[in-house]
C-alpha cells in the first residue's frame, strides 16, 4: 500500500515535468508572413489528500481538493473542495463538508455541511446545513435538521425546532421562534421579513 501511494504521488508530480513543448517558440514562414506560436505554461497539480494529520505547532497548511479526516482533523486555515470523515474543522471552508460526528468552521463557509452536528460558529455562511443539530452565526441559505439555530438568516429553516434572532424567510416545524419579530413564536409555519 505504501509503494502504491508513493508511486501515485511521483506520477502526479511528474505530469507537468514531461509536458509536450515541441511547438513552443517555432517560427512559421508562409508567403512572407511570420507567425509565432507560443505554448502557455500550464501546470497540473494533484489534489491534496490528508489522512490523520499530525498537528503542527508552527504552521497549518491550506488544503485544496479532497481531505479525508479519519479519525480527526487538525484545524486548517483554509479548505477548498471536499472534506469527508468523522470530525472536520477549518477556519475558512468552500465546498462540501460531510463528517459523521461534527463539522466545524470558525470564520466563513460557502457550501454544504452534512453531518450529525454542523456549526459555523462566529461566521457568515452561504449555502446549506443538513443534520440533526445545525447552527450558524449568519446564514444565507437553508437549514434542514431536527434543531436549527441561527443569528441572522435569509432563507429557510425546516426542522422540529427552529430558532433565529433575525429572520428574512420561512420556518417550518413544530417550534418556530424568531426573537426580533412581531410574532416571536408560531407553531408549524413562521415567517420573518
Amino acid at each position: 500500500m505504501k509503494k502504491l501511494l508513493a508511486f501515485a504521488i511521483v506520477a502526479a508530480l511528474a505530469v507537468p515535468a514531461f509536458a509536450d513543448d515541441d511547438d513552443a517558440g517555432d517560427d512559421v514562414f508562409d508567403n512572407q508572413l511570420v507567425v509565432e506560436t507560443q505554448q502557455k505554461d500550464v501546470a497540473v497539480w494533484p489534489a491534496f489528500l490528508v489522512v490523520s494529520e499530525i498537528p503542527s505547532a508552527d504552521r497549518t497548511p491550506d488544503v485544496v481538493g479532497l481531505r479525508v479526516t479519519v479519525p480527526f482533523s487538525v484545524k486548517h486555515e483554509s479548505v477548498t473542495g471536499f472534506d469527508i470523515g468523522l470530525w472536520g474543522r477549518a477556519q475558512h471552508f468552500e465546498g462540501f463538508m460531510c463528517s459523521l460526528l461534527r463539522n466545524h468552521v470558525k470564520d466563513s463557509m460557502a457550501g454544504i455541511q452534512c453531518g450529525i452536528y454542523n456549526t459555523v460558529s462566529q461566521a457568515d455562511m452561504i449555502g446549506g446545513q443538513v443534520g440533526i443539530w445545525n447552527e450558524a452565526g449568519s446564514l444565507r441559505g437553508a437549514q434542514v435538521g431536527v434543531i436549527n439555530t441561527a443569528g441572522v438568516i435569509e432563507g429557510v429553516q425546516v426542522g422540529l425546532i427552529n430558532r433565529a434572532e433575525e429572520m428574512y424567510g420561512l420556518q417550518v416545524g413544530i417550534v418556530n421562534v424568531i426573537r426580533c419579530a412581531e410574532i416571536q413564536f408560531c407553531p408549524l409555519v413562521n415567517v420573518g421579513f
